[in-house]
């Protein structure tokens, strides 16, 4: 009867380590894709933006080339989340971004907040963003 109870016991620790294992992984995976994103925001590679937008949206909601010229207009000099918006489920989360950007032809800095929407694609098997490039023509 022990030995029964101690193989049904381990079972079920074995399946909810498995379960967090997932979680885990996949909490590992938005954490480093939200890095990348942010390190190529702050290091100006506005040109790679792009590359983390799901292809859905941007069939959607196409880049121009216009878009990404206008952020080379400017030198980010602040990336920050105000805000996690949303986590309703380890699929998905909405995040408040401030940019601060230092304008290079005017000499002047400005600040954007726009919203930030990752979402898991599990056939891609990876974070990528449904919300395009900042507004820049939205600031303060």
């Amino acid at each position: 009867m022990n030995v029964r109870i101690s193989l049904v016991s381990l079972s079920i620790l074995l399946l909810l380590l498995s379960v967090g294992c997932g979680t885990s992984q996949t909490n590992r995976e938005r954490t480093e894709t939200l890095d990348r994103f942010e390190a190529i925001v702050r290091w100006n590679q506005f040109d790679a933006m792009p590359d983390f937008i799901h292809p859905d949206y941007l069939d959607e909601n196409p880049i121009r080339a216009v878009e990404i010229e206008r952020l080379h207009q400017f030198r980010v000099s602040q990336y920050r989340v105000k805000q996690v918006l949303s986590i309703a489920d380890e699929e998905g989360m909405d995040r408040l971004v401030e940019l601060r950007l230092y304008n290079l032809h005017s000499a002047r800095e400005r600040s954007v907040e726009y919203i930030e929407s990752w979402r898991w694609d599990e056939t891609r098997e990876r974070w990528m963003l449904h919300s395009g490039l900042p507004d820049l023509t939205d600031g303060r």
